[in-house]
């Protein structure tokens, strides 16, 4: 057996910890009315007042399909509204309603109050080096995904 850590290994440990850190953070701001991926939804709203559903799909990285659907859940719900482009008849516009900017605010507390449980239970040093693995993983993911598209 090896002293040295395993990268697969590592890397598998990584992927599950995530996996269950964005488990937790959902179910706590869906306790606040508004999971993860409607706030995200709405945060982008918030930034870029209305925006037409291929835009926010974009901004998302969703496909348009996908992105219709949470819209109309969304607009059912009260969150959102959508009206005709103005410059394509085609097109809708999206847009936040005041009850879903206060839902995009209780959502957003909701998710940034657990993340500070979590990582702030950390010490300073801690999230330092954290901070820099973090920026080494982006890095390798980033080399890793440019290798991946040249190689098409």
């Amino acid at each position: 057996m090896s002293d040295h850590p395993n990268p697969v290994d590592i890397g598998l440990r990584y992927l599950a910890v995530a996996y269950h850190l964005r488990r937790v953070v959902d179910a706590r701001m869906a306790a606040s009315g508004l999971s993860l991926a409607r706030t995200k939804v709405l945060e982008v709203l918030a930034r870029r007042h209305s925006l037409p559903q291929s835009a926010l799909a974009n901004a998302l990285g969703q496909a348009p399909r996908s992105i219709t659907q949470s819209v109309e859940a969304l607009e059912r719900d009260g969150l959102v509204v959508r009206t005709p482009s103005p410059d394509d008849r085609r097109a809708k516009l999206v847009a936040l309603t005041p009850d879903g900017a206060k839902a995009v605010a209780a959502g957003t507390t909701a998710g940034q109050e657990v993340l500070r449980d979590i990582f702030g239970s950390m010490g300073v040093e801690d999230l330092a080096m954290l901070d820099k693995l973090l920026d080494a993983i982006e890095t390798a993911v980033a080399a890793t995904a440019t290798d991946d598209a040249s190689s098409r």
